[in-house]
């Protein structure tokens, strides 16, 4: 299977949201909610429903992932792929924004350890 790549306009769109506690807290309680079953609660991909997919779940915490422009996460979960359902109509664009930030945060604290 191909890598699933953004269009290069993604990469163009910038996050409308601070990068702060508070908008990284509003994306831990979505990403808990919806992403921790593929994604696993450290974003590593490994989440109980991950088993049963393929291709297995992205690792968020990645170099990957992190590398890849904030538009291009939010075009991802915006339009979806396979299992990785779109977002669009089920969380707002603030609620997307805010788990972009809360991925950003997942792969900072990893890089600390």
């Amino acid at each position: 299977m191909s890598e699933w790549k953004a269009p290069a306009k993604a990469d163009t769109i910038k996050n409308p949201l601070p990068f702060n506690e508070e908008t990284i807290k509003k994306g831990k309680t979505t990403f808990t909610q919806l992403c921790v079953p593929c994604h696993g609660d450290k974003g590593k991909g490994d989440g109980v429903a991950s088993t049963a997919l393929n291709p297995k779940p992205g690792n968020l915490i990645s170099a990957k992932v992190q590398t890849q422009k904030d538009g291009a996460i939010f075009w991802k979960m915006t339009n979806g792929k396979g299992a990785m359902v779109s977002y669009e109509l089920i969380l707002t664009k603030d609620q997307r924004w805010s788990l972009v930030n809360y991925i950003r945060n997942l792969g900072k604290t990893e890089i600390k350890k």
